[in-house]
């Protein structure tokens, strides 16, 4: 396996407040622990109780669109409801043949995205992430290797692998640190909040997915996203791993995506990043400019996200 490389400086910290669940299943090892040690006949009734509760936060963590392990931005925030804002976002890249099919895409229907990457991809196709940022879009943490089984690694290990790969996709940017954060799958543990306070990074799920990795009908995933389309909605698409098409073997995103920016664009929406979404990007900033999600971006602080379900 290979090594991860050292961290790049990460964007500043946090507070970490534990979420009322977490702080629950603290309150209640302890009380298990107490307890056992005054009355250790008691054990399997402790042991019953610590064992449920890990069943619980495991039921949680599988998930991904609740706020039970910590905060959870599942839509935009009100301000980008009224400006209209939908929030575009790829998992999985970047991707040498679709990525760059994606931003033309993007580009010729003036809409802006978040790209979820991988770290050691984005070391690995640096300039196409600064192509990327280039035009528009903002590049973001979805770990560095992408391990499907993330959501168990121990603590260090879950930081090792979000500091790497805010050092990958800083560097690969030329300075721009990701400000949000997509485990794989979604799916995470208890561990994740405090590790991603600890880096600076907001924890990003979605309104709707079209499980365009597994599903090969464009309709199917025009389907999915269009149903109820609404301001502040959060789209998850993937420019990596894409399933392809039956007929031709295109990747299907490249198949429905045309269509999908035309139905936001006829709804009266606005396909834009998250950091634009969120204020942290100038209010001028368009796709297919220079500016648009450079560094200083980068750098301004972000306002406190809407986490509310829908």
């Amino acid at each position: 396996m290979p090594a991860l490389p050292p961290p790049a400086p990460v964007p500043s910290g946090r507070n970490w407040t534990p979420a009322p669940t977490v702080r629950a299943s603290c309150w209640l090892h302890a009380a298990a622990v107490f307890g056992l040690a005054a009355h250790p006949p008691a054990w399997p009734w402790a042991l019953g109780g610590v064992a449920a509760n890990h069943a619980a936060l495991a039921v949680a963590g599988l998930l991904p669109r609740n706020r039970l392990l910590g905060p959870n931005l599942v839509r935009l925030p009100e301000g980008a409801r009224r400006r209209g804002e939908v929030a575009l976002t790829f998992d999985d890249g970047p991707d040498p043949d679709v990525t760059p099919r994606v931003l033309d895409l993007l580009e010729a229907h003036g809409a802006t995205a978040s790209f979820f990457l991988i770290g050691r991809r984005a070391a690995r196709h640096a300039p196409l992430v600064r192509e990327m940022v280039r035009r528009g879009h903002s590049a973001e943490n979805h770990t560095h290797r992408h391990f499907p089984c993330f959501a168990a690694l121990p603590f260090g290990a879950v930081r090792r692998e979000i500091a790497a790969a805010q050092g990958a996709i800083a560097d690969a940017t030329g300075g721009q640190a990701p400000r949000f954060f997509r485990p794989p799958a979604g799916i995470r543990s208890p561990l994740l909040d405090p590790a991603l306070a600890a880096a600076g990074l907001l924890h990003v799920s979605w309104t709707r997915r079209g499980f365009d990795t597994v599903r090969r009908d464009p309709a199917v995933l025009l389907r999915r996203l269009g149903r109820g389309l609404a301001a502040g909605d959060i789209l998850l698409l993937h420019d990596g791993n894409a399933a392809r098409t039956r007929d031709s073997g295109t990747p299907v995103v490249l198949e429905a995506l045309p269509e999908l920016l035309r139905r936001i664009a006829a709804a009266g929406l606005r396909a834009v990043s998250l950091p634009r979404a969120m204020g942290a990007e100038p209010a001028a900033a368009t796709a297919g400019t220079g500016g648009g999600a450079g560094g200083g971006a980068a750098a301004a602080r972000l306002p406190p996200a809407s986490c509310a379900s829908r």
